[in-house]
């Protein structure tokens, strides 16, 4: 080979690479756009995606992340992960020893005091005592039917078995609530045109509110569950101090009845997205498997993604539109699970 033909093959070597370089690495004026989002120029069968937006899986109710009323050590951990369970029921229990023992004595307190305010003649005052009195038998009943609530709750749990048991102590419970309310409202119309109390009966009235203050101190020591739904994360274990304070929640509980997707959409193609518009969920956990949605809400204003680029600290130029789509079979799909939503043509959706 002449050297003249030898200077002719590496130039065309040059210029070949050159090429391919060019035709691998985006431009640098062009934004970062994920794959899905190139996607959606590509047809699919015998139609064309109108957009494509990375998302995230999650529960309407959002993840709710518990946190304990009080100080305290935690003697008992009720539930386990994955395990379902209804607003209010306890979770956690803390140490209550000493907060017991002040609510007895509270207890001991408002009873002699009653017994005393008895041996006085109710004369004029006789209608505020029987309301008076009815109102602290209402929030005592109250306070039995929830311990009854809590003791049917673990009975169960323990069992694992529907329990009749637990039903009717969650119905007794709103029916004390209910009567207690209307006790209350009796009593307000009564103080209208009652006399000023005697000193027993304000010594009775503020023993009562020890009392009540004491029966506020236990409950605090009960973490409870804010919503129906599933144990995601349980963050701490028996012998541990919990306070209101921590950075990491005791736990983490989602309604998994339902699941929807957050997803962000490019603000160049917000244009082509309609509420109603059918959407379908793809996640690399399930390859060739796709999940049917709609799209249900479309935020009014534009935000840099988060979502757009992979990595924690990756982060992306370009400004994106949350969307919101309601699954209607999210099968295996897992709250927080990453996935890509390609919207299609959709002649229903509103305009």
């Amino acid at each position: 080979m002449s050297k003249r033909s030898a200077v002719v093959v590496i130039v065309l070597g040059v210029v070949l690479i050159a090429a391919a370089i060019a035709v691998i690495a985006p431009e640098r004026g062009d934004s970062p756009r994920t794959t899905a989002a190139v996607a959606a120029t590509e047809p699919r069968g015998d139609r064309l995606w109108r957009a494509v937006a990375p998302g995230r899986v999650e529960p309407p109710s959002g993840i709710v992340k518990v946190a304990s009323p009080s100080v305290g050590i935690v003697s008992k951990i009720l539930v386990k992960v994955n395990d379902a369970v209804f607003a209010g029921e306890p979770l956690i229990q803390l140490n209550e020893e000493e907060i017991r023992s002040r609510y007895a004595a509270g207890e001991a307190q408002a009873g002699m005091r009653l017994r005393l305010r008895n041996e006085q003649p109710a004369g004029k005052s006789d209608d505020r005592r029987k309301a008076e009195d009815a109102v602290a038998d209402g929030e005592t009943a109250v306070f039995d039917a929830q311990n009854a609530v809590d003791q049917a709750a673990a009975d169960w749990r323990a069992s694992g078995t529907p329990s009749s048991k637990l039903t009717e102590a969650r119905s007794a419970l709103a029916c004390a609530h209910d009567e207690l309310g209307k006790r209350q409202a009796q009593l307000r119309s009564v103080l209208a045109t009652a006399p000023l109390p005697t000193p027993l009966e304000a010594q009775l009235a503020s023993a009562r509110g020890d009392l009540s203050f004491a029966r506020v101190n236990l409950e605090k020591l009960k973490v409870r569950a804010p919503i129906d739904g599933t144990v995601l994360q349980i963050n701490i274990n028996p012998g541990e101090l919990a306070a209101p304070s921590a950075l990491q929640p005791l736990m983490m509980i989602a309604n998994l009845t339902t699941l929807n997707v957050r997803a962000e959409i490019d603000e160049r193609d917000i244009s082509e997205i309609r509420v109603g518009q059918v959407a379908s969920v793809r996640a690399e956990a399930f390859p060739g498997r796709e999940f049917s949605g709609t799209v249900a809400s479309i935020a009014p204003l534009v935000e840099p993604s988060r979502l757009g680029t992979r990595g924690p600290n990756t982060r992306s130029d370009v400004d994106a539109v949350e969307v919101i789509i309601k699954l209607g079979q999210p099968g295996p799909l897992a709250a927080g699970m990453r996935v890509d939503v390609y919207f299609g043509h959709d002649k229903s959706a509103k305009q």
